[in-house]
């Protein structure tokens, strides 16, 4: 298990490159480099965010959802080309800063009428996918997401079913916007969960940083500890929820101090 930042949190503040270069001159164990547009989906950024985040090891990538993703899955097959050499790329930028899993939205629900999933469709789509990503030494983590196909308890299972090497990342401030509960994800989604996106949430419903809210860490590090939980909690939160830097990194380290508590 270990503790680190997403870039997410910087956004605003510092480019990818900056933002990840930051992290490491400050020591953080490990981060999630999220990409924010065309011109980072490339190996040559990939090389410019290895020079830039030293020894820190990348945990995972994250892209700008709905620039690519959603028509991954699209009926057009030249929007499907398309977003498939997206992809690619920013595959190649990840081998370059050796990242272990893409944090992965796939399709936004953009229009809310209800809908069908075709999830024979949906999982063939979905391997493709994953073929793809483990050609480059990348593993898939589908993230709960309340804009997203998994923003209920079930997606995850049906999805798991018809496809092979797919892993999970667990948003609680998606979860809370999905008004779901942790534990029925962390349930679902089991021993597969890689990732953990951590926020906090103060008594008016407003986010915030990690310790200064009313989340019980230490049952939620707990749940993940019961199913076996090993891999990455990351700090994301907005450029919002927090005033300084300063504060970023005492919110981590009180998710560190929890954390030391329960997974040993």
């Amino acid at each position: 298990m270990q503790t680190g930042i997403s870039t997410a949190s910087l956004f605003g503040r510092y480019h990818t490159e900056d933002g990840i270069k930051f992290l490491s001159e400050k020591g953080v164990s490990t981060c999630e480099v999220f990409l924010e547009s065309y011109s980072e989906y490339t190996k040559k950024f990939g090389k410019l965010l290895k020079k830039a985040k030293g020894d820190m090891p990348v945990h995972s990538i994250h892209t700008l959802t709905t620039q690519f993703e959603p028509t991954l899955y699209s009926l057009n097959d030249r929007a499907m080309a398309d977003s498939f050499k997206l992809l690619e790329r920013t595959l190649q930028c990840a081998k370059q800063i050796d990242a272990k899993y893409y944090t992965f939205h796939g399709v936004a629900r953009v229009k809310r009428t209800p809908i069908t999933i075709n999830f024979d469709r949906v999982g063939l789509y979905t391997q493709k996918i994953i073929d793809l990503c483990q050609q480059y030494g990348v593993t898939l983590a589908y993230e709960n997401v309340h804009w997203a196909y998994y923003n209920y308890v079930g997606f995850f299972n049906e999805l798991r079913k018809r496809v092979s090497g797919l892993k999970g990342t667990l948003d609680i401030k998606q979860a809370r916007q999905s008004n779901l509960d942790c534990k029925d994800l962390i349930k679902e989604m089991g021993s597969d969960i890689v990732t953990v996106h951590l926020s906090d949430i103060d008594g008016n419903g407003k986010m915030c940083l990690p310790g200064k809210g009313v989340t019980d860490f230490k049952e939620l590090f707990t749940m993940l500890n019961d199913v076996g939980f090993d891999g990455a909690l990351l700090l994301e939160v907005y450029q919002n929820d927090f005033d300084t830097t300063n504060q970023l990194f005492e919110s981590l380290d009180f998710i560190s101090q929890t954390a030391d508590k329960i997974f040993r």
